[in-house]
């Protein structure tokens, strides 16, 4: 893989070269590899096809994952964020103590090693907000009570400069990673002014299926706003924001 530098950039295949442009910039590399027919049929490959096989799993798991919390995400989330949490999944499916190599799953794997998953690594919760929170799950009811006590806002939210208000948000994602399904429900506080009064306690409560058997992922996150003539515009398209995986539930 090479970098395009220079004045004009290349998208495309030329002799052989492909030319691309990704979050790293301008790059190039040369057509080649294994002939995919091979590698869906020599023993030789076997490891490649278990290793793909995973992968595509772990690819799918993830925009379902994204696709239920979508509501929240599309205001906080990088470029990178397919591939960060992939890359989260796969980990997840290689500990999967049951099924075969090439088979294993994700909801068989340990799903707690992507609690704390941040879904926008330019606005980590746990740099944005300090304001203690309290979330409390109930299988059995199907909901997720999340706490946060009286705080004063401008001592602890860490809001980037242009900041006025903010808004916290909270949901309960139940994800069918087999059928491909999920149910989502969040909840969210009034936009608040972030200053030094202190808020009222705070209480989001999200359900989902009574009694259910599937993950159930959590998630908590802030958003900026910035008040110009009684308008609340969201601070640079929600660059800032915060959303973060603070818990996971496997029966």
């Amino acid at each position: 893989m090479a970098r395009q530098t220079g004045i004009i950039r290349l998208k495309g295949t030329i002799g052989g070269v492909t030319f691309y442009k990704t979050a790293d910039g301008h790059l190039a590399r040369e057509k080649g590899g294994v002939d995919k027919n091979r590698i869906a049929n020599d023993p030789a490959f076997q490891r490649t096809r278990e290793n793909g096989a995973e992968f595509g799993r772990a690819g799918a798991g993830g925009k379902l994952v994204r696709k239920a919390i979508r509501l929240l995400l599309q205001n906080a989330k990088d470029k990178r964020v397919t591939s960060r949490l992939t890359q989260s999944l796969m980990r997840v499916i290689k500990t999967d103590p049951t099924n075969e190599r090439g088979l294993r799953t994700i909801p068989d794997g340990e799903m707690a090693l992507i609690n704390g998953f941040e879904f926008n690594i330019n606005g980590k919760l746990s740099t944005v907000m300090f304001a203690p929170y309290s979330p409390t799950l109930d299988r059995v009811a199907g909901t997720l009570d999340v706490e946060i006590p009286v705080f004063t806002p401008n001592a602890s939210i860490d809001a980037p400069a242009g900041t006025t208000h903010f808004k916290i948000v909270s949901g309960l994602a139940e994800v069918d990673f087999e059928n491909e399904e999920f149910v989502f429900d969040s909840q969210e506080t009034a936009i608040l002014p972030w200053d030094a009064q202190a808020t009222a306690l705070i209480n989001l409560v999200s359900t989902v299926t009574a009694n259910s058997t599937l993950p159930l992922l959590q998630v908590l996150g802030v958003s900026f706003y910035q008040e110009v003539n009684g308008d609340m515009y969201p601070l640079k398209n929600g660059a800032y924001n915060s959303l973060s995986l603070i818990g996971v539930d496997q029966v």
